[in-house]
C-alpha cells in the first residue's frame, strides 16, 4: 500500500492545528498514558494502521508495558487497567463508534468518566477523543503507510 497524500506537507495550517489541539491536552492535566491509551484505542477501532503503528512504539518508548500494549482491544477483561483509564476508553470508545447507534452518548459511560476527571480535563478527553479521530480519518483517507513515521 502507497501513500496517497501526504497532507502535512499540503495542509501545514491545518496540521499545526491539531499539534495545538495535542499541546493543549499535554497541558490540560489528563494524565499521558490515559491520552496515549485513548489515541491507540481510537485508532484501533478506525482501522489506521499508520497511527496504530506510531502510537504504539510511542507508547513503548515511554515505557509501557507489552502487557497493557497487548491488551487494549480487549481492555474490559484485562486487569490492568485503571478505572480512571477504563472511564476514558469507555468515552473514547463511545465518541469514535457515533454511528453504530445512533444516539448520544450513554449517560452511565458519562458519569462514569465525570467521576475520575473534574470538567476541565473532562473536555481535554473530548477534545483528545475528537482530535485523534480526526487524524485517523484524515491517516486512512490518504492510506498513510505504517512505519513510515520511522524513516524521516
Amino acid at each position: 500500500m502507497k501513500t496517497r497524500l501526504n497532507a502535512a506537507a499540503h495542509a501545514k495550517d491545518a496540521y499545526a492545528a491539531f499539534v495545538s489541539l495535542d499541546r493543549f491536552v499535554r497541558q490540560s492535566g489528563l494524565p499521558d498514558s490515559t491520552y496515549e491509551l485513548v489515541k491507540l484505542r481510537v485508532s484501533q477501532i478506525n482501522g489506521c494502521g499508520y497511527c496504530v503503528d506510531l502510537h504504539s512504539h510511542e507508547m513503548r518508548n515511554a515505557g509501557e508495558t507489552h502487557q497493557r500494549l497487548f491488551s487494549v482491544g480487549a481492555w474490559r477483561e484485562a486487569p490492568w487497567f485503571t478505572d480512571a483509564e477504563r472511564a476514558a476508553l469507555a468515552l473514547a470508545e463511545e465518541g469514535t463508534r457515533l454511528a453504530d447507534r445512533g444516539e448520544t452518548t450513554p449517560d452511565e459511560v458519562w458519569q462514569e468518566a465525570a467521576k475520575h476527571y473534574d470538567r476541565a480535563t473532562l473536555s481535554a478527553l473530548v477534545i483528545a477523543i475528537a482530535t485523534i479521530n480526526g487524524l485517523n480519518r484524515i491517516g486512512v483517507t490518504t492510506r498513510m503507510t505504517p512505519g513510515s513515521h520511522r524513516t524521516r
